[in-house]
């Protein structure tokens, strides 16, 4: 039995067919009328009866063939015409030959000419009419409330775009025109919408045709660029919307494809682009593990590693709850990968040394560490314990249980630390040279800047102030900072550390970028341009105004590839080890002070903001010195045989 639905749409095509038949009668006695200005001779209109059953059996058949009956009266556009057409012609065509077949019959040449556009003109408009009509009503309706809507790119992407918020039922936009920096282009007409102007000419072009809304159609390689536009618009306190990626032509004309401006389309550099073909071949087949696996990095970690092909992948962290979320999505989106999830403290040896024993995993990645500034300034102990000693211990846990390759997170706050957060990093990068240098397994920290997105990053901040009417907090109106994309870090990261280049990689940044101008971005992007306002707050404890990527002694780096480049530093002192005990001992002790004068001589370029013990005064004695060696048995030369400096 047939549904509603198809019943319907057997009647809609059969009426479709049966007004093609009327439309074709009517033609052939309009075009006599017109062809005799009215007084058709008699012999002729005799002769309809045998003209109107051939003439009208061949339009029907050709109509049908061409699907003309199965028509989408809201989709229908300009193939659509001339499917209509030729089938149109093809009907006159095939009419022309039954008619020589069968005989001469009594009708002007003249008459079958204009039959052929008075039926295409009827056609037409039983097909398009509707539309028309529609897009008549609700325009008539919304006209007023629409938004007036500009489009930049003048090409395909442009001219589709705007028919697809034509289409929309809401009515919300309303586009008055494209804009170009196409000089060639300038006056054209592009599906129906003229080019007013360039991108220079934004201002102007949205007070004099009071647009609300400025749509980027083109995907556009240039932050720069992109950031000009940002800026006009913020000033003219009008919203504005980007194609977000290189999409695929079949969706990248959509309304819904268009996105709100993200701060990494505006940061001053390229986007990294990664192969596949470079990536796979590292990583596939492989058992790797990973600390920090909750957090941002580290779960960006996770999500690459399962995406090319690790074969069994260890999730390791202390914060159980995003350990067991982050573990969920991966299980969803990779259901091949062996995932292993363990809740462990990296400041303690032991459990990361049996984590090792027990999976025996090809790779390490130790992204886990205490990253927040402020706060390790309050805690420096902390910060010790975690950033130092946790690195440490995943390090002897790499090279106990004969792993191939350790890569360690870094930062590049690491370099000048004028932060306890930065020192500790900078001493862990020390403690995984110390220990590749007498080790079978390649060790490589991978040294970056801020990430957007992540965690501890600016923006979640920056909306919510926002979201609250203001003010943005800035600490400094020249305050600067490295940034790249958590996919392009972590890509990069995976690139540089297991591809044994070096044990100490520097990844390129691009061009730093203002936080002070970075808040501006996203006030204007969430259309709050002259409502919110910035407050400068002062820099925090242990924070600079700029940060570097390298010492005056790294500047002699070799650049390996793209973006990644191999820094030459200084190897860490002779009595290492014995720093690091004591280190450990005032870890545990809470000795802050004297925790700052410590690293103060592990790092000489840190400068804390904070009044200490001068670091001469503290320095190692023979007697702490035998003490550490003594309580701590063998030397760092073989820590698989050695317990864990400053004991379990």
């Amino acid at each position: 039995m047939m549904s509603k639905a198809r019943a319907v749409r057997v009647a809609r095509q059969v009426l479709l067919l049966v007004f093609d038949a009327l439309a074709t009668i009517l033609a052939v006695r309009a075009a006599l009328w017109l062809r005799f200005d009215g007084n058709v001779p008699p012999p002729y209109l005799d002769s309809l009866p045998r003209v109107l059953p051939l003439l009208v059996g061949t339009r029907i058949a050709c109509n049908a063939a061409a699907g003309l009956h199965r028509w989408s009266f809201r989709l229908a556009g300009f193939h659509d015409a001339l499917r209509m057409s030729f089938a149109s012609l093809g009907g006159s065509s095939l009419f022309l030959l039954l008619w020589w077949g069968v005989g001469p019959l009594s009708l002007p040449r003249t008459v079958v000419v204009l039959e052929f556009f008075h039926s295409t003109m009827l056609f037409g408009i039983a097909r398009f009419g509707p539309r028309l009509a529609f897009q008549w009503l609700r325009l008539a309706q919304g006209w007023t409330a629409a938004e007036k809507t500009l489009i930049i790119g003048d090409g395909s992407s442009a001219e589709l775009l705007a028919r697809d918020l034509a289409r929309r039922p809401d009515g919300r936009l309303r586009v008055v025109g494209l804009v170009s920096d196409n000089s060639e282009v300038q006056g054209a007409w592009r599906g129906g919408l003229r080019v007013l102007g360039t991108v220079a000419d934004l201002p102007a072009l949205i007070r004099r045709h009071e647009v609300k809304t400025v749509l980027l159609a083109e995907w556009c390689r240039s932050p720069e660029r992109i950031r000009r536009i940002v800026e006009t618009c913020g000033e003219c306190r009008v919203g504005f919307k980007i194609v977000p990626a290189p999409l695929d032509e079949s969706k990248r004309h959509s309304w819904n494809v268009l996105d709100d401006v993200s701060p990494e389309d505006l940061l001053p550099r390229d986007s990294v682009a990664f192969d596949e073909a470079v990536l796979r071949p590292l990583v596939e087949g492989r058992r790797a593990l990973v600390t920090g696996a909750g957090g941002s990095i580290g779960s960006e970690l996770c999500r690459q590693l399962a995406r090319f092909g690790v074969e069994q992948l260890v999730m390791v962290d202390v914060n159980e709850n995003e350990l067991y979320l982050g573990a969920r999505r991966l299980s969803s989106q990779f259901p091949q990968v062996q995932l292993r999830t363990e809740v462990a403290d990296i400041r303690e040896a032991g459990p990361v040394r049996r984590l090792g024993e027990r999976y025996r995993p090809q790779d390490v990645f130790h992204a886990a560490a205490h990253k927040h500034v402020p706060l390790m300034e309050i805690s420096p102990d902390e910060a010790v314990k975690n950033n130092v000693f946790g690195t440490l211990h995943a390090a002897q846990m790499a090279h106990g249980c004969g792993a191939e390759r350790f890569v360690l997170i870094s930062t590049d706050k690491a370099v000048k630390p004028s932060s306890v957060m930065g020192a500790t990093k900078r001493v862990a990068e020390l403690v995984v040279r110390h220990i590749g240098r007498s080790s079978p397994t390649r060790m490589t920290a991978v040294r970056f800047g801020n990430v957007l997105g992540s965690a501890g990053s600016v923006l979640p901040i920056f909306k919510e102030q926002i979201a609250r009417g203001g003010p943005v907090t800035v600490t400094d109106p020249e305050c600067t900072r490295y940034f790249m994309t958590i996919s392009e870090a972590v890509g990069l990261t995976l690139i540089a550390g297991l591809g044994g280049y070096g044990d100490l990689c520097v990844l390129d940044m691009g061009q730093p970028i203002r936080i002070a101008d970075l808040a501006r971005y996203m006030i204007t992007l969430s259309g709050r341009a002259g409502d919110v306002s910035i407050a400068y707050m002062g820099l925090r404890p242990g924070e600079k105004l700029s940060e570097e990527v390298l010492t005056e002694e790294e500047e002699h780096s070799q650049v390996v590839r793209n973006r990644i480049r191999v820094a030459h530093s200084p190897p860490p002192p002779a009595d290492f080890e014995a720093w690091l005990a004591v280190l450990r001992r005032l870890a545990e002790a809470a000795a802050r002070a004297a925790l700052l004068s410590v690293l103060g001589a592990l790092v000489p370029t840190y400068r804390s903001t904070r009044n200490v013990v001068d670091v001469h005064r503290l320095a190692l004695p023979a007697a702490d010195r035998a003490a550490a060696r003594g309580s701590n048995g063998a030397r760092l030369t073989n820590p698989a045989a050695a317990a864990p400096l400053g004991g379990a």
